[in-house]
């Protein structure tokens, strides 16, 4: 199980070599709960081409090639990549040559292919748009594990097995080629190369990314996170690959990363300038839906994400260190605050009005830091539920606290600031233990 119940197992047929008189199937399983599992291969009977009414069985990689306008270089593409699958890739494979509303004979040379090559099938949208073409092709697949890379094959095909390597073994979900590694090679123009690193840059600044390369026409998806994040993935056009990519990191999912050999096709006809404007208007729409919580991330995380890989401690239930560890970095913060405005706001307000007005403010960035990064709740579900729970629990700490001032005063009519400061500190942090407690048992029970 993966972060919140989530069984990732595949049958994937795997196609072994030799023997050339008959392909010999392997039948790969895998489990991913908070370990990675290597992919175990036994020996089946040979692979038939299936017989009359029967399904062929499912491949494990549908590589899509997205097109509009493209009767010159689909065909070339096709009979390099077939040949390269069929002669270095251990899995059976499908290759989808997706149509986009071409206006040439694009799509009578892929019907053409299809009818030469039983593994390569078309598939025709009324309407342009890569993002659009890739969710319906990779929402319709069958296969374990899906890629798509661009017509041109400006990516060295020798990076397709390393690319997807890791989706079958369950080590990763998300795995793109990426041309800004210090191990790629990469030959293309300087504004382009200009172009490309100021975008990722932007989208480190305004959206915390952590990939390095969100346009590279090289990528691959298992089809169990495919299903879960497409019908989320707004971009029909170009954003899709950024979208898509943020999505899965703001999920908890993990995003291996190919250097790749990458050489410019001077023939694009990507335009770069409506393309970069398209760009900004996704990274704002985005960043507008992640603010307002309208991209269900928890349930996302909860459905999809990885366990924590901490080591089980016995009579210690699991994530309860790694809990710790974070409330007592907020505690810190929180504490360290609560000090500043009790001290700021003695004068004003006296002891006990200093003590329940920063004690409020606290409490209430307390409950947020600790909700995000202790409990890991992502987005607006059930927020102002668990900042009402919170003040209760605010409520409960304030009694302690103003309980032990009052015993305090009550023992000595001027006991002094520092005394006072100190006395304060030692119930706030009984009350911290007490806030952890009810967090953890009562609040943010329900959306662990």
């Amino acid at each position: 199980m993966g972060g919140g119940g989530f069984d990732r197992r595949f049958d994937l047929r795997v196609r072994r070599k030799p023997p050339p008189a008959g392909r010999v199937a392997g039948r790969a399983r895998f489990d991913r709960p908070s370990s990675v599992s290597a992919v175990a291969f036994t020996n089946l009977a040979p692979v038939r081409a299936g017989l009359p009414g029967e399904p062929a069985p499912a491949p494990v990689l549908d590589v899509v090639i997205p097109v509009y306008n493209e009767e010159i270089d689909l065909e070339p593409c096709v009979r390099r990549l077939h040949a390269h699958l069929s002669a270095d890739l251990p899995y059976t494979f499908r290759i989808t040559v997706a149509d986009n509303a071409s206006t040439d004979t694009t799509l009578e040379v892929a019907q053409r292919l299809a009818r030469e090559y039983p593994h390569v099938r078309v598939v025709h949208l009324a309407e342009k748009g890569r993002g659009r073409a890739l969710r319906q092709v990779w929402l319709d697949s069958d296969a374990a594990v899906l890629a798509y890379m661009d017509v041109d094959l400006s990516t060295d095909l020798a990076g397709l097995l390393p690319l997807i390597a890791p989706l079958v073994s369950g080590h990763s979900d998300v795995a793109i080629g990426t041309r800004l590694h210090r191990g790629s090679r990469v030959v293309r123009g300087a504004k382009r190369e200009f172009i490309s690193r100021s975008y990722n840059l932007m989208l480190r600044h305004t959206l915390s990314t952590k990939f390095t390369d969100a346009q590279c026409g090289f990528k691959a998806i298992r089809r169990d996170v495919a299903q879960a994040l497409l019908p989320h993935v707004e971009d029909n056009a170009w954003f899709f690959d950024t979208e898509l990519l943020v999505l899965t990191e703001r999920a908890g999912l993990r995003i291996h990363e190919v250097p790749v050999d990458w050489i410019d096709d001077p023939g694009s006809t990507v335009h770069i300038y409506s393309t970069a404007r398209d760009d900004i208007r996704g990274i704002i729409r985005i960043g507008r839906a992640f603010a307002a919580g309208r991209i269900p991330l928890h349930d996302l995380s909860v459905q999809l994400g990885r366990s924590s890989p901490e080591p089980r401690t016995p009579g210690v239930p699991v994530g309860l260190t790694r809990q710790l560890v974070r409330f007592a970095g907020v505690g810190v913060l929180s504490t360290l605050a609560y000090i500043v405005l009790f001290l700021g706001l003695h004068s004003p307000l006296g002891a006990q009005g200093a003590n329940a007005a920063a004690l409020l403010i606290t409490a209430i960035g307390n409950t947020a830091l600790n909700r995000r990064f202790t409990f890991g709740v992502r987005g607006r579900n059930r927020n102002a539920l668990h900042q009402a729970q919170g003040l209760i629990v605010f409520a409960l700490a304030l009694a302690l606290t103003s309980g032990t001032l009052l015993a305090l005063h009550t023992a000595s009519d001027d006991p002094g600031r520092n005394l006072e400061l100190a006395v304060t500190v030692a119930a706030n942090a009984v009350a911290t233990l007490m806030r952890f407690l009810l967090l953890r048992r009562w609040v943010f029970r329900a959306a662990r």
